[in-house]
């Protein structure tokens, strides 16, 4: 329906060849030139480093450092920055290493930024709102791409002179500004109603993660007599359900360390990234290592099995969990993980997938690991975890409900997402077709 309505929109009387090949058709009555006739680039320097520092980004423009920084992170690793550049209020501001993803932008803001980008400014008899747009768009960053120096892509560079010669579209002032204030309105329509869709989506997360806590808590019975599971962050559990600690229904082991030359080839190796992106483990892993026949029993996976996140520079990424729905053959699994494996008859597969992936337990490993020096799950404090065991049925049946239950908010939550990028792609449209005279602009 958008594209259809961005199709249905007015176009100009008449076009021209711009002489570009990469600009096409433009309204007749447009011009094109140089950027360099536009733009002067600015060198001015903080001569104490005092200033507010400034950022930009493909997706936020130019954006104050401060308010993108965490608290008790630094603001920047610099030692001084005496000697940043110095940017002003309507200064166009490019990250010469990252202009061909977007990352460039008119500033809102005085400050300084890094040494590193370019600066620069208007001439004068120009909309800097219209050409924040244009300059961002795709068409311009694919030029951008063209013209910058370097081999690989995270080694491009887009310096001066290459900036400098590219073309720029060039309207009638009011109808530059014209452009601007139509992209503002309908951008900041845009970015509303995918704001709205977002919040959809966390709550759509957050229902999903109230119905796995109070599934693997509670179970299917609601009117199940309860009694209070002596662990504080559980709290009531159905009577008939057990708690053991996680030392006495299974057993626990670290996975193997090795030197580079041990990865590679050879046979499966599941490694940290497959544990903490996945809640099932994959069946085909793409790592591999010169495992031994040894190594291959003594770290070997198979169905049931629970793998944690052991060590991480930050205590929220430790204690992750992914469970084997089928067991891996002759693999072994990171240094950087822990395994569980329960006994048998104890814990269901699919029970473990949601029971150890609760929010509670999130709540756990972050109190648990705020003990200790180093980001890093032992196997005693692993061990201690209480478990929640309903009867081996019971564990089968909740499983099927939160499957089938998820999957419904997973459908829900997709077709939330497919709606957003729609959005996103008519927004991308819509800013093109303008800026490029596509459509016609009412001035």
């Amino acid at each position: 329906m958008m594209i259809e309505q961005l199709v249905a929109m007015p176009k100009y009387e008449a076009y021209k060849d711009s002489g570009v090949e990469w600009l096409g058709e433009i309204p007749e009555h447009w011009s094109v030139k140089r950027t360099k006739y536009l733009f002067k680039e600015i060198y001015e320097r903080s001569n104490k480093g005092t200033e507010e520092l400034l950022s930009v980004s493909q997706y936020t423009g130019v954006t104050k450092k401060s308010d993108r920084v965490e608290e008790g992170d630094l603001l920047t690793n610099a030692a001084s920055l005496e000697g940043y550049k110095k940017v002003s209020i309507g200064d166009l501001v490019s990250n010469i290493m990252l202009a061909w993803n977007g990352s460039l932008g008119f500033s809102p803001f005085n400050g300084i930024t890094s040494p590193a980008y370019s600066i620069y400014r208007l001439n004068g008899g120009g909309s800097e709102r219209y050409f924040h747009y244009l300059l961002r768009t795709d068409l311009y960053k694919a030029e951008y791409k063209r013209k910058s120096s370097g081999v690989i892509e995270s080694r491009l560079r887009l310096y001066t002179e290459d900036f400098f010669d590219v073309w720029c579209l060039l309207p009638l002032l009011s109808e530059q500004t014209a452009i601007a204030a139509f992209l503002d309105q309908k951008t900041a329509q845009i970015d509303q109603a995918v704001a709205i869709k977002e919040k959809q989506i966390a709550l759509l997360k957050e229902r999903k993660q109230i119905l796995i806590q109070n599934t693997v808590t509670r179970g299917l019975n609601l009117g199940a007599p309860m009694r209070d599971s002596g662990v504080e962050w559980i709290g009531e559990i159905p009577q008939h359900w057990q708690v053991k600690r996680l030392r006495l229904i299974g057993n626990t082991q670290n996975g193997i360390s090795a030197g580079a030359d041990y990865f590679g080839s050879g046979y499966p190796f599941v490694s940290y990234g497959d544990v903490y992106n996945n809640r099932e483990l994959p069946i085909a892993v793409k790592g591999l290592a010169k495992s031994s026949d040894n190594d291959r029993k003594q770290y070997s996976i198979e169905k049931g099995d629970v793998l944690f996140t052991r060590t991480s520079e930050t205590i929220e990424e430790i204690g992750f969990a992914s469970v084997c729905m089928k067991t891996i053959l002759n693999s072994t699994f990171s240094g950087f993980l822990i395994r569980f494996r329960p006994k048998t008859g104890e814990l269901f597969e699919g029970f473990s997938k949601y029971y150890f992936n609760a929010p509670m337990l999130r709540l756990y490993f972050v109190k648990e690991m705020n003990l200790v020096i180093r980001a890093s799950l032992s196997q005693e404090l692993l061990k201690s975890l209480p478990v929640l065991l309903p009867p081996f049925y019971e564990q089968k049946n909740i499983y099927d409900h939160i499957e089938t239950e998820s999957a419904k908010i997973d459908q829900a939550i997709s077709i939330q997402q497919q709606q957003i990028d729609k959005l996103k792609e008519y927004k991308a449209t819509l800013i093109n077709s303008a800026v490029t005279g596509k459509i016609f602009v009412n001035y």
